[in-house]
């Protein structure tokens, strides 16, 4: 008999859950209408819309209006460290501040500062993958516009100490935005009593559709908007508003808020069940980021001896679904940026995968996957190393 297979990718993306669909169905049909129009069905659509938005300004603790929807993580990276940029190049702040081992979405967007006439400058990280504090404050000065830390790292799991980050950018003027699509729902985030001016969220990470995420943008943040058109939003972000979307990102979050506590220590029993049969079965398994603060929902670990890219594949063929790092990645078999800059040797590095817990996840998972791992970590490491095919037991 066959075995159920393993989801083990929940930081790349998550099912949708049943009650965010039917909190979205309507809107797919009777209340179609447009919350623009000020017809029956336009203005049916802008309430579902506008408490839509303030659900989800609840669940972060902003007012409503500092809530902007937006297409998921890459767009609300852009719009804050770019809009931000461009507003403030004019005042002589002409500088952006970022991690080395940031989404894709972050590092490109600051460096796109550079070709608009910009400076990038990038804070040094520990060995733990901890941002270096100390040089983060060398790195404040008055050029600086914004600085953008994550929150909780997408490929090791490790959690800045985003409020006293963000205390010390502010302290220097500048605008500090931190990328929290993998910390909702996973760290405490309160925008009444923690400094950060703009704070990503995605909602394909908590159960929510593809397509949909939120910018939170504190009042008087100065921020140019990315696109040009209507006046939706407050001239934020001009286009037709996603109202099912929007429903759907807010029914998440609520849903993940009330979860919080006991979902939270599932899953860190379950990580400590991974990796403790991964320290006994591979001992000379390495877990990245294992020194530092970490989100209960990813393992970044490297066999010595094995191949990232051969593992997956075996994996896959077992059943079992992970990654090598981020999702955006696909297709890459270069070492994760996240482990160069934490210092990771390239041997390690390309052995690296990322297993990510989350609502799928179950004990048995973690038995079978630690179980298959040892299988093919030993037939990788022999001293005739098997191929792919052969690393699995058909």
């Amino acid at each position: 008999m066959s075995q159920s297979p393993v989801y083990l990718d929940h930081a790349a993306t998550t099912p949708v859950r049943d009650e965010v669909m039917a909190a979205m169905a309507p809107f797919f049909g009777p209340r179609f209408g447009n919350p623009s129009s000020v017809h029956r069905w336009g203005r049916d659509a802008r309430v579902a819309l506008d408490e839509a938005r303030e659900r989800l300004a609840m669940c972060l603790g902003a007012h409503p209006d500092e809530v902007c929807f937006t297409s998921g993580g890459t767009e609300g990276d852009n719009f804050a460290i770019l809009g931000v940029f461009r507003t403030l190049r004019a005042r002589g702040r002409r500088a952006a501040i970022t991690t080395p081992i940031e989404h894709k979405a972050v590092l490109a967007a600051v460096h796109h500062v550079v070709h608009e006439g910009g400076e990038e400058r990038l804070v040094r990280v520990h060995g733990n993958g901890q941002v270096d504090t100390a040089h983060f404050a060398e790195l404040l000065d008055a050029q600086v516009a914004i600085a953008s830390a994550m929150w909780v790292n997408n490929e090791v799991g490790v959690i800045q100490d985003v409020p006293a980050l963000a205390d010390q950018a502010k302290a220097a003027g500048a605008v500090f935005h931190t990328d929290a699509v993998q910390a909702f729902g996973k760290v405490a985030i309160d925008a009444r009593t923690q400094p950060f001016d703009l704070l990503t969220l995605s909602g394909h990470k908590i159960g929510a559709p593809k397509g949909i995420g939120a910018l939170y943008i504190r009042r008087d943040t100065p921020l140019e908007p990315m696109l040009h058109g209507g006046s939706q939003d407050r001239g934020r972000r001009p286009g037709t508003e996603n109202v099912a979307f929007a429903v759907g990102l807010a029914t998440a979050a609520e849903l993940v808020l009330a979860e919080h506590d006991a979902e939270q220590a599932r899953l860190l029993a379950l990580r400590e069940a991974l990796e403790q049969g991964l320290r006994t079965r591979i001992p000379d398994a390495v877990i990245h980021g294992a020194g530092a603060p970490r989100a209960a929902h990813i393992v970044n670990v490297s066999i010595p001896g094995t191949n990232s890219e051969s593992m997956l594949m075996a994996l896959d063929l077992r059943g079992i679904a992970c990654s090598a790092g981020s999702a955006c990645q696909s297709g890459s078999v270069s070492a994760s940026h996240v482990l160069s800059a934490m210092g990771v040797s390239p041997d390690l590095a390309n052995a690296a995968l990322r297993l990510s817990l989350g609502c799928l996840s179950t004990p048995d998972d973690v038995t079978r996957t630690v179980d298959v791992l040892a299988t093919l970590a030993e037939k990788a490491r022999a001293p005739k190393a098997a191929t792919v095919f052969e690393m699995v037991e058909f």
